[in-house]
């Protein structure tokens, strides 16, 4: 609660619903206390009525007359039962609590090396490797959280598309716009893409770096060797996982004239990504079809985790002193009623 309206006890604001609803009460077991008030009104008032003094008075039928005004002498009454029942409610020792919770976490550097070589058109995955391999990266992407990501494409050179970075609205913006064509060279430059992706991350200062190489051909191009590059990649503790999209032999590319699926010779180098992901301390995944690849990345998010530290405050403030102030207000008003013509006299 606001320190202006704590300090403002006369404020009418601490007997509204609202405000009651907000407390947590430290000793809530008072509060059925406050059901015992009335009874104990009612057994006073049974008591006196039984046990007073009754003084018999000659009075005339028209002096008998009952008048709004004599109510007044029922104030006190009121007043006291107020005094406990305000008495109960700081007993109850409302209270509220603010509790912050402040997280943050460790990101990873994670460089994504996508092939982009006229082979991934080949729609053995749909609609083609390239655009499936462009979706669930898009979701890898979208499931992290303070991140720094990168993109690299290769065919038969290499480039750095995106650098490190956490805006994602940015990566995702690439990610669309990925096409075969932004690479003349053809071929597969594996070992460009990792020597790019360590020139990348070797100025990292992050606890925990990793590269993604997702291919679909033989490394048949570039000017430096996949091996040496996972090597260097290794030296600077990047861990990599390598991913192999598609099938072997026989994969639908394109229609021929009459509109029937063309049929081609596809083949993969899985020796050369086992042995980058071994050295690179990774893992190698094989995805034949949409599902596995969607499986894949899903296993890479869930092994690569930042790690999230959290750190709570917790702030309690008490407001029974507030009850107790008003109680005390309403004690002396019932005292100095108690001392006027309002009391009845003849009871007290």
């Amino acid at each position: 609660m606001d320190k202006e309206f704590a300090q403002t006890w006369l404020s009418w604001d601490w007997f509204s619903p609202s405000t009651f609803r907000s407390f947590t009460w430290e000793n809530s077991e008072w509060l059925y206390a406050l059901l015992l008030i009335p009874l104990l009104f009612i057994l006073r008032w049974l008591l006196r009525f039984r046990f007073n003094q009754k003084l018999p008075v000659a009075v005339t039928v028209k002096d008998l007359r009952s008048s709004p005004i004599n109510l007044v002498r029922l104030l006190p009454e009121f007043l006291l039962m107020l005094v406990l029942a305000l008495l109960i409610l700081a007993l109850a020792r409302p209270q509220k609590t603010n509790e912050k919770v402040e997280q943050w976490t460790e990101g990873i550097d994670i460089m994504i090396a996508l092939d982009i070589s006229q082979s991934m058109l080949i729609e053995d995955l749909k609609p083609n490797r390239l655009e499936k391999a462009k979706e669930v990266a898009m979701n890898f992407i979208n499931g992290r959280v303070q991140d720094r990501i990168g993109l690299v494409v290769f065919s038969g050179d290499a480039f750095s598309l995106s650098p490190l970075t956490t805006d994602y609205e940015l990566l995702r913006s690439y990610l669309k716009d990925i096409s075969y064509e932004m690479i003349e060279v053809r071929g597969t430059a594996l070992g460009s893409a990792l020597g790019i992706v360590t020139n990348r991350m070797r100025e990292s200062e992050s606890k925990s770096k990793v590269c993604i190489l997702l291919s679909d051909g033989d490394s048949n191009a570039g000017n430096i060797d996949p091996i040496t590059a996972a090597e260097l990649a290794s030296a600077y503790n990047i861990k990599v996982y390598t991913i192999i999209v598609g099938r072997e032999g026989l994969v639908p590319y394109g229609k021929d004239f009459f509109g029937n699926p063309q049929m081609i010779q596809s083949m993969v180098d899985e020796t050369t990504m086992r042995k980058i992901a071994s050295i690179g301390g990774g893992e190698f995944f094989r995805a034949t079809d949409n599902a596995a690849l969607e499986q894949v990345f899903a296993k890479i998010n869930q092994y690569e985790k930042a790690e999230i530290k959290e750190t709570r405050f917790k702030d309690t403030t008490d407001y029974y002193f507030i009850y107790m102030q008003w109680a005390i207000c309403f004690l002396l008003l019932w005292l100095l009623l108690k001392s006027t013509f309002i009391s009845n006299v003849l009871q007290d």
